[in-house]
């Protein structure tokens, strides 16, 4: 008989692995939370929460992210048998069970953190500058189960009328005497009480009428009941999908028709720095206006502390970013919606664009090409989706109805008017003297290669363009092992090439 002695495996695991990196930074973290969730103590032989938590980090490192694979990899890879250490090969089961339930909510959220925390004490984080961006993943749904509300909106209105004909007509034919404010659900059952019917089915039978209004009225209260049902999934959104009711309808860059239609998914927020993933964030949203705030927020919660600066594009900009980053004492770097158009020879040259008419800041005017006054008529309230209130003044011009030039500075049938958010015009030239100057061009140079950089290694090299799970809660776990998985293996990367540290790429000077 010949006797085989068990090994080592991480005999055969390189010394530069990034399997050794992952168990060097994990096992500096508090689980604390991980096993709170634990109402047992696990088997000898089983992996503990901290090596399943390992294990699905070091997949999604690998690119194996199913549940299927990752047990095929800890029976088979070299590198997951070193992470279990002997340990019994976890099946896929657990695996997803482990993702979903014990990975969810905080606990996923506060791990994520606890690597950044750790790459800021490596220093390859100094909460400087947060970068970000957003894009649209898609969601793990039929591409053709959605329901819009306004068509439900109206099938339902339209429902209740033809509700309100159909028991009218049956409390005439039946005799039934109910009180007026009771619902079409007491006909039914006024209906399902008399005795002298007997239900027929299939083939041959002849139903009677009582028959055939009880299964029309019962077929309008379940319809009823699923135009509620999918009023209450709707949350202030315009669209849901029927196998993911937590994923919005938005136009994706691209589908798999070439032709740009909407599809289910999610906004994927993301603040980067010094090309590690620091903050994440997933929205319902379709715009990215109204994302940035929640993200800031998101990021400010599980780091402790905030970024002195913040650089986004021209889609974040609005008054109520502006402000929300003057509140937070951070600077905005975030590029004018009019930026590009305004470098443009038909916008410098166009004098009746509000822009360019002279103002007099004394009488609060502004001055039109042909000489003509806009005077300050009165001050409204622009409200946002958010509830963030703008003051917005109306000015209205006074002599426009005898002015030749006219057709070239409004198509309006009297005056033209023209609303101002004086607050608006002081932030956005503020940002834009920010951002047009030496330090503000080199964070919007960074911006594009760090946080887009970043969205194209995780759609290129991960394979992450659509998500494999469903539910906001478990797609924004899955999003959370990904920037995990990333970071640790851009820090690896960087420890190879030792070029840690590395925070901005600077402008070349020539």
């Amino acid at each position: 008989m010949q006797v085989v002695m068990a090994l080592d495996v991480g005999i055969g695991i390189d010394a530069e692995d990034s399997v050794r990196l992952l168990l060097e930074i994990t096992e500096g973290m508090d689980f604390e939370g991980l096993y709170a969730g634990y109402a047992r103590k696990t088997r000898a032989d089983e992996a503990t929460p901290k090596q399943m938590f390992q294990l699905i980090t070091l997949g999604f490192m690998n690119g194996i992210h199913p549940t299927r694979g990752l047990q095929a990899a800890s029976r088979n890879d070299i590198r997951f048998m070193y992470v279990l250490g002997g340990k019994r090969v976890p099946d896929h089961s657990r695996f997803a069970s482990f993702i979903r339930d014990r990975l969810g909510g905080r606990v996923g959220e506060e791990l994520f953190y606890q690597v950044v925390k750790a790459l800021h004490a490596r220093g390859e984080i100094r909460y400087e500058q947060a970068f970000v961006d957003g894009t649209k993943i898609e969601a793990n749904a039929n591409r053709y189960s959605y329901v819009w509300a306004k068509p439900t909106k109206k099938r339902a209105e339209r429902l209740e009328e033809t509700l309100r004909t159909f028991t009218d007509e049956l409390a005439k034919t039946y005799a039934i005497l109910l009180p007026g404010d009771v619902g079409p659900g007491a006909y039914l059952s006024a209906l399902e009480e008399r005795g002298e019917i007997e239900f027929v089915h299939g083939r041959g039978k002849r139903k009677t009428q009582l028959q055939k209004d009880i299964e029309t009225l019962r077929g309008y209260l379940e319809r009823k009941a699923r135009y509620a049902d999918y009023s209450a999934s709707f949350k202030g959104r315009n669209s849901f999908s029927k196998t993911d009711r937590d994923a919005t309808y938005m136009r994706m860059k691209e589908d798999h028709m070439k032709n740009g239609q909407l599809k289910p998914g999610y906004n994927l927020q993301l603040g980067v720095e010094g090309g590690y993933i620091v903050g994440v964030d997933l929205s319902s949203e379709r715009s990215d206006e109204l994302t940035l705030l929640g993200l800031l927020d998101r990021m400010e919660a599980g780091l402790n502390r905030r970024h002195k600066a913040v650089a986004a594009d021209a889609g974040y900009e609005s008054e109520e970013n502006y402000t929300g980053l003057e509140q937070r004492g951070q600077a905005a770097y975030i590029k004018p919606q009019n930026y590009e158009r305004s470098k443009t020879r038909r916008y410098r040259s166009n004098a009746y664009l509000r822009e360019h008419m002279p103002y007099d800041a004394k009488s609060d005017t502004y001055t039109c090409p042909a000489g003509n006054t806009f005077l300050p008529r009165f001050e409204t309230i622009r409200r946002s989706k958010s509830g963030y209130e703008a003051a917005v003044t109306v000015y209205e011009c006074s002599g426009c109805d005898t002015c030749a030039q006219k057709v070239l500075c409004t198509q309006a049938q009297g005056n033209r008017q023209m609303r101002v958010s004086k607050t608006f015009i002081a932030q956005r030239q503020a940002a834009l003297e920010r951002i047009t100057s030496e330090e503000g061009r080199c964070l919007r140079v960074n911006r594009s290669i760090q946080s887009e950089g970043t969205f194209g290694v995780l759609k290129q090299d991960y394979g992450f363009r659509r998500f494999l799970r469903r539910g906001q809660a478990n797609v924004f776990t899955e999003t959370l092992l990904y920037a995990m998985a990333f970071n640790l293996n851009k820090l690896h990367a960087r420890i190879l090439a030792n070029n840690c540290g590395y925070a901005l790429y600077q402008l070349d000077s020539a």
